[in-house]
C-alpha cells in the first residue's frame, strides 16, 4: 500500500517540513487545523477536476451545483443518461462534455479500476489517467491529491499554486516553475502538504474535488 495523508502522516509531515524550511512553518501557523477535503468518490473527483479545468473556483462551484441537480448523483450511468444539450446548459463546453462522457465509459467499462489504485504508485496511476482523452497532468495530479491523498504531489501547472508561491516567497510573477520545483525538493516526501497551504493562502474558500 502506498503512503496516504491521514491525520498521523499529516502531523508527521508538518513537523518534518518545519525543520527543513522554517518559512513554510510560518505559513502553516496561519492555517491551523487545515486538511485536504474530498468527496470520497473517485468518479466524482475526476469529473469535478475535468469541470474545473481552466476556470475559477467560483465558476466551477456554480457548474458543480447545476450538474448535481441535473444528474442526481455523480456516477457514470447518470452522465450517459442525460443529453449533450442538458450538459451544455449546465455550463460545460462541448469539449468538456466529451471528456466527461469518455470518463464515464472508462469507469462503466472497467478501463479504470479504483480498487487497484491504493496499491499502485503515483506514476502508474498518472499514466492510466492521462491515457484518457480530457485528463491531462493537472487533472491526474488533482486526483492524486484529493482522492488518493498522496503526500508528495507538486502540480506545477496549477496557476493558483504559482501565484501563491510567488507572493509567499517573494518571487516575480509570472513565476518560473523551476524556482518552485527547486525549492520544493527539500519538501519531499511531503510536497502535497505545502501545496495545500499555499492554496489556502491564495483562496480561503476550501478547494474540494
Amino acid at each position: 500500500m502506498e503512503l496516504v495523508l491521514d491525520d498521523d502522516t499529516w502531523k508527521r509531515g508538518l513537523m518534518e517540513l518545519r525543520e527543513r524550511d522554517p518559512q513554510v512553518g510560518t505559513l502553516f501557523d496561519r492555517f491551523p487545523g487545515e486538511r485536504i477535503q474530498s468527496s470520497g468518490d473517485p468518479f466524482q473527483v475526476l469529473a469535478k477536476a475535468i469541470v474545473g479545468q481552466q476556470i475559477s473556483v467560483a465558476a466551477a462551484a456554480a457548474i458543480f451545483g447545476r450538474l448535481e441537480k441535473l444528474l442526481g448523483s455523480w456516477d457514470p450511468v447518470a452522465v450517459e443518461r442525460v443529453s449533450e444539450a442538458e450538459l451544455r446548459q449546465a455550463g460545460l463546453s462541448a469539449r468538456k462534455v466529451e471528456y466527461l462522457r469518455v470518463l464515464a465509459r472508462a469507469f462503466a467499462g472497467g478501463e479504470l479500476d479504483p480498487t487497484s489504485w491504493p496499491s499502485r504508485p503515483d506514476a502508474e496511476i498518472m499514466t492510466s489517467l492521462t491515457n484518457l482523452r480530457g485528463i491531462g497532468r493537472w487533472t491526474a495530479e488533482m486526483f492524486l491529491i484529493f482522492q488518493l491523498r498522496r503526500p508528495d504531489v507538486l502540480p506545477l501547472g496549477d496557476l493558483g499554486l504559482l501565484k501563491s508561491a510567488s507572493r509567499e516567497f517573494g518571487w516575480a510573477y509570472p513565476l518560473e516553475t523551476g524556482l518552485l520545483a527547486s525549492r520544493a525538493e527539500q519538501w519531499r516526501p511531503w510536497r502535497t502538504i505545502v501545496v495545500w497551504h499555499l492554496w489556502c493562502a491564495i483562496d480561503r474558500e476550501p478547494v474540494i474535488y
